[in-house]
Formats: C-alpha cells, structure tokens, sequence
C-alpha cells in the first residue's frame, strides 16, 4: 500500500478545519446519518491533480483504499450560485450512490461541511479522456483501441439509459481511464432522471458537446446523449478537441445551425477506418 501523508490545508485558507479528523460531518434534516457520510478520520488527502471553477480533485486514501477525492467550494455569499452547486453536489451523490456498473465510475462515499462538500470516487489511474487523447495526436489511436473504447462509453451510457437517467454533459473530460485502459462515465453533476427533465429546456452541459436542441433551449430527451456520444466518436477518430478554431458559443450555433466544415472533418477522418 502507497504510504501518503496527509495533506497540509494552510494553502486553502478556511478549507483547514472543515477536514480534519474528527471533525462532526454536516448532517441530514433531523439529525440523521446518510448511509453515504464519510468518515473523515479514514480519509488522507495527497496532491491535487484537476481543477474546475468551483471544485478541486485531489488523490487520496480512505480506508486503506487509492480514491479521489472531489472537493466543492460552496461561496457562501452568492446564494444564486450557492443553491446551483449544492443542487449538483446533491444530484451527483445521489446518482452515483444508485449506480453499479463496470463503466460507470464507482462513488464510496461523500461528505456534506458548509462551505466544502467532498465525493469520494475509486481512483482512475490513467486520467480522463481528454488527456490521453491529447497525448496521441494526431490521430495516432489504433482502429481496435477506437473500438474498445468507444464499446466502453456505449456500455456506460446504456446502463444509465436503461435506469431512466440522461447524464446531459457526456463529453471526453468526463470519461475515466484505469490500469486496465477501461473506460468508466463519470461527473454527474447536470444529470437528471429522464421522466423529470422530459420537458426540460436550457443548456445544461457544455457546448463543444451540446446538442443543438439544447442549444436552442428546446424540449430534450436521452438522445442528447447520443449527441454528445458522437461528438465522442469524432474525438477517438481525429484525437482531437472538436471545433477547433471557434469559441464554444461559435460552436454550439454551428452544431444548431449546421454551419462550418464539422461533417466533412468527420467523414474524412472516419473514412480512414475503413
């Protein structure tokens, strides 16, 4: 077992006392433990290896176990905002803790400490999609590889489809890799139950990946995921960020509008598998 000190919090300013062993969690509404409250003293943080604009991922080990560890700064004086992640916190958890599948990526426990919220996911080694694509450009992924992977994204997606959910932002930066270079669904943060959000509208996601009836804020359903799952597609075949060039606005009125050279791209570099 990797021996990994826990992590000094002097750098993250108010973050220090909400982690430390010991210290009584955040619980539910009449004082009752969730059955996914983490045990703070079983968890030892180690370095931070992804950031987004309010949350920070650090590896760690909880319970003898590598996992990461996804913290949620929750700003305490924006409460438009603040009801917005504490909405995701609260969805993610609540899906990942009802899911089980081979390609889906596996929750162990979360915690809830106003102002930082922690999931605590198993530890996927080889990083997201994304980077390892980017490590092989340009278009250095083998016909089988392309295939392994995308059968992995559409096992993933299968099984959160045939359990009523719609992830909403399936893009390569939400999908995982372990040792074994398998693929597992990840982030579901924007998800919603299909039969909740069938008369959803607005874009929830992001917009390099968004399907065009989103973009439009029309009525969606699950096959805004397969949108998105093609868009995937593209990114194994060409090893590339999609739309490159645009801004995501220009991207998304692209995609909704069929505007730009998109689908000559695909076609020419999808043409090369044959």
């Amino acid at each position: 077992m990797e021996v990994m000190e826990k992590k000094r919090w002097d750098s993250l300013e108010s973050w220090s006392m909400l982690l430390e062993p010991g210290t009584e969690n955040a619980e539910g509404s009449g004082g009752e433990r969730e059955e996914w409250m983490a045990d703070l003293s079983q968890l030892f943080i180690g370095n931070k290896f992804a950031s987004g604009s309010h949350s920070r991922i650090y590896r760690g080990i909880y319970k003898q176990r590598a996992v990461a560890v996804k913290m949620v700064r929750i700003p305490e004086q924006d409460e438009e905002r603040r009801a917005m992640l504490e909405k995701q916190f609260n969805s993610e958890v609540a899906f990942l803790s009802r899911l089980y599948h081979p390609n889906v990526v596996q929750f162990i426990a979360a915690s809830k400490k106003p102002p930082v919220y922690c999931i605590i996911t198993e530890y996927m080694s080889q990083g997201t999609l994304r980077m390892y694509l980017h490590k092989k450009q340009p278009y250095s992924l083998s016909t089988e590889t392309v295939l392994r992977l995308a059968l992995d994204i559409s096992r993933g997606m299968q099984y959160l489809h045939s359990q009523g959910v719609i992830h909403r932002d399936l893009k390569s930066h939400n999908l995982l890799l372990n040792d074994e270079m398998r693929v597992k669904v990840a982030d579901f943060g924007t998800s919603c139950l299909e039969t909740q959000c069938r008369a959803s509208k607005g874009n929830m996601g992001t917009y390099r990946w968004m399907a065009p009836e989103m973009v439009k804020e029309k009525p969606y359903t699950r096959k805004v995921d397969v949108y998105s799952f093609g868009i995937v597609l593209w990114e194994l075949t060409t090893a590339l960020v999609p739309f490159q060039g645009m801004t995501p606005v220009q991207a998304a009125y692209a995609a909704s509008e069929k505007v730009g050279s998109f689908n000559f791209v695909f076609t020419r570099h999808v043409e090369r598998l044959g």
